[in-house]
């Protein structure tokens, strides 16, 4: 493989947030969520995983592979309004007791994940879940053209 094709976004290595993401999608699907990475609710938010659940239910997942990740981040209170349910995603040794106990706790690896404490329900009001689910089914559909068709990946806006 030339070197060109091997640093393509879809042949780099996974970063460790990326691969928490990736063993929370999976062991999501068990309950029937279907999710999209880095997904952006808002102007200035983007968040890790963003999972859609089979009644609609909308959890914002946000992954930290490290304490200073977790020190970092800035604006995860500003995602509790763009969600039913809010949870981290952490890898076994990260200290779990750095997260405030009133958010949900999801212990992940690459391959999968397994939900330690459901983060409290807050529903979104129907006018921001309507227009959550329709960002969410054309981001979804968006990236999947984009995998059918690079060529179209630099043409459509999300």
């Amino acid at each position: 493989m030339d070197y060109a094709l091997a640093h393509t976004p879809e042949n780099l290595p996974l970063m460790p947030g990326q691969r928490l993401a990736r063993g929370v999608a999976r062991a999501l699907r068990q309950f029937d969520f279907v999710s999209v990475e880095e997904f952006v609710p808002a102007p200035g938010l983007r968040v890790d995983l963003l999972a859609l659940g089979p009644k609609g239910e909308i959890w914002v997942i946000e992954c930290k592979s490290s304490r200073a990740d977790y020190m970092a981040d800035q604006k995860w209170q500003g995602y509790l309004d763009w969600c039913d349910r809010f949870f981290w995603a952490v890898g076994g040794d990260f200290p779990v007791e750095l997260l405030p106990d009133n958010t949900g706790l999801i212990l992940a690896d690459a391959y999968d994940a397994e939900i330690v404490r459901m983060g409290p329900e807050t529903s979104l009001a129907p006018a921001r879940r309507k227009a959550l689910m329709q960002k969410f089914a054309r981001h979804a559909a968006s990236r999947l053209h984009g995998l059918r068709d690079p060529g179209v990946a630099g043409l459509v806006a999300l």
